[in-house]
């Protein structure tokens, strides 16, 4: 992955008071205290940055996500004060070095002890949010380390409903009214924030959600295949987490007549049951699906691999696909790192109509089908594998309107406000 030297500045550096003693002012909207730092130049050397989430060997998206930002950020002159792992009840988890705090999530005076720890240790804290990640009411103990904090705060939102429950309004609210910056990863939750929540629209910044490098070249998807042994498949692929909001028996249904005028199709779907379907209701969704290819009579053109796969397996098995399938359910789905992840890679994608399918895959970089219309999703697909061109052309749409939203990118964005957040300036949007 490329790496950035250290930026360049001709200011001398201003030295912020160490953090126990930096005196505290309220801040306009809230009247919750934030550190003074002293006027003057903006600092030359860049702030030290802690990254609270989930964090591997945990099993989820957020935990791959804190992952790749920290992979990102770590330029030379770019070090991280280190890594908050969220650990759910019961876990026993062996983290690295990386992992240099800990937060118990059912635990509150946890989130005040690793508030103090950040107080000496870090400038910023960057916070990734989700619902059902963090302790208390739909996540309240949150603000109970933010409010314990003398450092800005800078909280990524994966997930923003647009008719959110009443404590899942008050905490989202409260959590962005408490931050000095708050980070989006789709520009529809720009407005959403603004209407739903009253977050001013200065306060949130548009990040793309991060993908890898991967470099289109004649001849990929063949070597893929054959590296997987897949060699002469028509190969469709979807990939995360399963649960039954995922949609995967409409693509089951839609295949029949698909199979028909391509008899070489495969149906990949790949990954484990998600850990909160398992412990509801173990493996009777994944089982349901099994038994709907039997009843199809698809034994032969639909694959299950119930592993939580590497990003090296996922990419592998991305490069080797033809077509990418999202049948999400949840009209709301504003964040889908797989659905990043499939057009980082120059896929053509068929997804419904969620919110971030319909911003990623406008303009032609994708394709959009009603929710729940299996025969809609074989229409698509008989489009597309029928005309090579066409398909080419989305995967090129796809590919070329994604290079901004590779990770060295993505962690210039941050950088720069994570800059701006740590010496108190009024700071613009990043976009």
């Amino acid at each position: 992955m490329p790496r950035e030297g250290p930026p360049s500045a001709v200011a001398p550096p201003t030295q912020p008071l160490p953090h126990r003693e930096r005196p505290r002012v309220p801040h306009e909207r809230t009247g919750i205290g934030r550190p003074l730092v002293a006027a003057g130049p903006p600092r030359r050397t860049p702030p030290s940055v802690a990254l609270l989430g989930s964090f591997p060997p945990r099993e989820c998206g957020i935990a791959t996500f804190t992952r790749d930002l920290q992979s990102a950020l770590e330029a030379p002159g770019h070090g991280l004060a280190g890594i908050v792992a969220v650990d759910e009840p019961g876990a026993d988890r062996v983290y690295g070095p990386d992992v240099r705090w800990r937060l118990d999530q059912a635990d509150h005076d946890s989130y005040r002890r690793v508030a103090e720890q950040l107080n000496a240790e870090a400038d910023v804290l960057c916070i990734q949010h989700e619902y059902g990640l963090y302790g208390g009411t739909q996540g309240e103990y949150l603000l109970t380390l933010i409010e314990a904090l003398d450092i800005p705060v800078v909280t990524t939102l994966h997930t923003t409903l647009g008719s959110p429950s009443q404590d899942m309004h008050r905490v989202t609210r409260a959590l962005c009214e408490r931050s000095a910056g708050v980070v989006v990863l789709a520009r529809a939750a720009i407005p959403l924030l603004g209407d739903v929540y009253g977050v001013p629209e200065g306060k949130v910044h548009f990040i793309p959600h991060g993908i890898p490098t991967v470099t289109r070249a004649v001849g990929l998807r063949r070597a893929a295949k054959t590296r997987l042994g897949l060699s002469g498949r028509t190969l469709l692929t979807t990939f995360g987490l399963i649960g039954p909001g995922k949609g995967i028996e409409y693509v089951v249904r839609a295949l029949p007549d698909v199979v028909e005028a391509h008899p070489d199709l495969l149906y990949l779907v790949l990954g484990e049951t998600h850990p909160g379907e398992r412990r509801a209701t173990g493996e009777s969704y994944r089982e349901s699906l099994e038994a709907l290819v039997a009843d199809l009579g698809l034994e032969d053109h639909v694959a299950f691999d119930a592993r939580y796969l590497s990003q090296e397996q996922l990419i592998r098995r991305l490069l080797a696909t033809d077509v990418y399938l999202m049948p999400y359910l949840n009209p709301e789905q504003i964040v889908s790192g797989t659905l990043a992840y499939a057009v980082g890679c120059g896929k053509a994608v068929i997804a419904t109509d969620f919110r971030y399918a319909r911003e990623l895959l406008a303009n032609g970089r994708g394709e959009i089908v009603p929710f729940r219309d299996a025969p809609a999703i074989t229409g698509k697909l008989l489009d597309l594998l029928g005309n090579r061109d066409a398909l080419g052309r989305v995967e090129r749409r796809a590919y070329e309107s994604s290079r901004s939203m590779q990770w060295p990118d993505v962690a210039r964005g941050y950088r720069a406000l994570f800059a701006a957040v740590a010496v108190g300036v009024d700071h613009q949007r990043i976009a």
